[in-house]
């Protein structure tokens, strides 16, 4: 009996050691259970604008930025501007369009093509003239065309030009349109015109002379000129340059409609109209000129809306560039159109500003 109340006791005891012992271990344990760690406040990372970005390089032509720098050598085409050769094709890809009489009050286009232009149709291409040798040489063109005068003809080979003549050494290089009659469908395109000029071993090197460009959003002095005419001598070449505000370009109507490229559909305009007075001569009975590229003289510039009045101005191996008392003028970055008029009977008598 006494073994048996010994060993309930020690069991009661035991009971009660382990009860307390397990209260222990729950309580310790729950000590020892860690906090949730707190969750650090967000680091506002600094915001950096970026400022847009600015190309290292500008189209010497144009003065417009580019992604890279630009050394090929211009292309200079004789465009055809008569009534069945309207609308031209590739006009909205040229850096410099030059607005020049030919025989019988008709006009023609030299066409600068440097830093646009490609597989996309130019023309219709036509006749050179000795004047437009002497105007598309000045940018270091590469001279194209369709046939010459025989005056022509004979500086370009007598003088060894580099030049592109459909008729006479670069066939393969222009087409023929079967939508157009003769001699208002003959089309190239740069693309063949400079594998043309490779094929032909002509130099690649660019050493053209270039304008003065204003800083971007740089004002422009003047009088107010926001829409303007242009008359050369028949009804059917009457231009009209309206000022796009949105744009900064002059637009270009011929005969009080939009004049726009056949090819893309894209408007022809340039921020930069010059209108230059020059002496002009018939040589013969088919009323071919000569054109005084020399002597200079009257002339207003075209832009922003405002119109400046002062001189034109072409020394040998240069460009046509305007001049206002003796310093030239700066240029507002984009295309440049140059109208050489006669100075008969008066300069003025070709300009008319609406406003």
């Amino acid at each position: 009996m006494k073994q048996l109340k010994w060993n309930k006791t020690t069991s009661a005891a035991s009971l009660l050691i382990l009860a307390l012992s397990l209260v222990a271990c729950q309580s310790k344990e729950m000590v020892q259970i860690p906090k949730p760690e707190s969750v650090p406040t967000p680091v506002q990372e600094e915001q950096v604008t970026e400022e847009p970005a600015t190309s290292l390089y500008t189209a010497p032509l144009t003065g417009l930025p580019v992604d890279e720098a630009i050394t090929r050598r211009p292309l200079a085409v004789m465009i055809n501007n008569a009534p069945a050769a309207r609308p031209q094709s590739g006009l909205s890809a040229a850096d410099i369009i030059i607005e020049v009489l030919a025989e019988g009050g008709i006009t023609r286009f030299i066409a600068i093509f440097q830093s646009e232009g490609g597989a996309e149709t130019v023309g219709p291409v036509r006749s050179i003239r000795p004047y437009l040798i002497e105007l598309g040489e000045s940018y270091d063109g590469v001279l194209v065309h369709a046939g010459g005068s025989p005056d022509a003809y004979s500086i370009l080979q007598k003088q060894q030009k580099q030049h592109m003549d459909e008729i006479s050494n670069s066939g393969p290089y222009f087409w023929r349109s079967s939508d157009r009659k003769a001699p208002h469908n003959l089309y190239t395109s740069a693309d063949k015109l400079r594998e043309g000029a490779n094929t032909k071993g002509y130099s690649h090197d660019f050493k053209s002379p270039v304008y003065t460009y204003n800083e971007e959003g740089a004002t422009s002095a003047g009088e107010s000129a926001k829409q303007f005419d242009l008359h050369y001598l028949l009804e059917s070449y009457r231009v009209t340059y309206d000022y796009d505000e949105v744009s900064g370009r002059y637009m270009r109507l011929v005969n009080g409609k939009a004049d726009q490229d056949l090819d893309n559909g894209n408007p022809i305009g340039a921020a930069n109209i010059i209108v230059a007075g020059a002496n002009h001569k018939v040589l013969d009975n088919v009323g071919r000129l000569s054109v005084n590229l020399e002597q200079g003289g009257e002339a207003m510039l075209f832009q922003k809306g405002k119109m400046i009045r002062g001189q034109w101005v072409k020394k040998p191996g240069d460009i046509i560039r305007f001049v206002q008392n003796g310093t030239e003028v700066a240029l507002v970055p984009g295309k440049t159109f140059i109208s050489i008029v006669p100075n008969q009977p008066d300069f003025a008598g070709h300009i008319k500003i609406q406003n």
